[in-house]
């Protein structure tokens, strides 16, 4: 019989990556994309679609479009307030339907503690999937390479990064990395990733000034790191109009930075795919496509 494996999230910018890598996997592994909107899965010869319009929070759903499912990548929610309570119906309707084991998409460090305060729901979801009595696998990314573009905005033509970060570093990770390594973990089902929390980073720890100072290099657009206040960060990203409860979570990124807990470089990129990971030059470089916006 197949192996089937479940990948959720299939449409976004991680799954569609993971889709790509497993497609023509072939022999005893069959694929099954579950998607909010069937029209907008990657056509893939071979692989099932399953629409599940709810997503997480239709867990009678999801656990209809799991049914037959041995292995789920289960990607993390869309940041949401009720994102943890969606984790849970997640992986209780993953059991349910008979799903042998989970490779979930966690963060680094995912501890109760967290600085990062929407990291703590990672620890909690980790402790679901733990308790639920099936193999597990925890792929613990790192904050994006992708997301350094982001991080900026544009102020009298230069890229300003302001932030509470202090001097604190960062192993950025390519999206092309995890899902190189997400799609190693699907296919090995040796039993040798089970129970194991992996770290997956990028090869080096950048402070926010050194990624500015990238970000500089690669767009040719000067570019700069300020650092910020606690207060100021809150005060610069109010107008967005973003619930609290979000931007807490936005400042309390940077916090983590600069407390040190995402500082932390492992070789798990390597060691699971073979190649070397991409520092964030290599990263934008291979995507432009990121730091578009930063064209003015």
């Amino acid at each position: 019989m197949q192996r089937v494996i479940g990948v959720t999230g299939a449409t976004g910018v991680l799954g569609r990556r993971v889709v790509d890598r497993l497609a023509g996997a072939g022999g005893d592994v069959g694929l099954r994309l579950v998607v909010r909107d069937a029209a907008r899965a990657p056509q893939v010869p071979g692989a099932e679609i399953a629409a599940n319009p709810g997503g997480y929070a239709d867990p009678d759903g999801f656990r209809a479009a799991l049914s037959g499912v041995h292995t789920l990548y289960l990607v993390s929610a869309a940041e949401a307030e009720d994102r943890l309570q969606q984790h849970y119906d997640a992986v209780d309707a993953a059991v349910a339907a008979g799903v042998e084991r989970i490779v979930y998409t966690s963060f680094l460090g995912a501890k109760h503690d967290a600085v990062f305060t929407l990291v703590r729901q990672h620890a909690a979801t980790e402790d679901r999937i733990r308790a639920a009595g099936v193999r597990y696998t925890f792929l613990r990314h790192s904050m994006y390479a992708d997301f350094v573009p982001f991080f900026a905005t544009l102020q009298d033509g230069r890229a300003v990064i302001a932030a509470p970060a202090g001097e604190g570093r960062v192993s950025f990770v390519s999206r092309d990395d995890l899902a190189d390594v997400g799609a190693a973990a699907l296919l090995d089902d040796s039993g040798a990733l089970d129970g194991q929390a992996l770290e997956v980073t990028g090869p080096e720890a950048l402070s926010l000034a050194e990624a500015a100072a990238v970000l500089a290099e690669v767009t040719g657009r000067p570019a700069e790191y300020r650092q910020e206040t606690v207060e100021e960060a809150w005060a610069s990203r109010r107008p967005s109009g973003h619930p609290d409860w979000e931007i807490e979570g936005w400042v309390t990124s940077y916090l983590a930075i600069a407390a040190g807990e995402l500082s932390t470089v492992t070789d798990v990129v390597p060691r699971l795919t073979g190649h070397p990971a991409l520092t964030v030059a290599e990263h934008l470089r291979r995507h432009p496509e990121d730091w578009a916006h930063l064209r003015g």
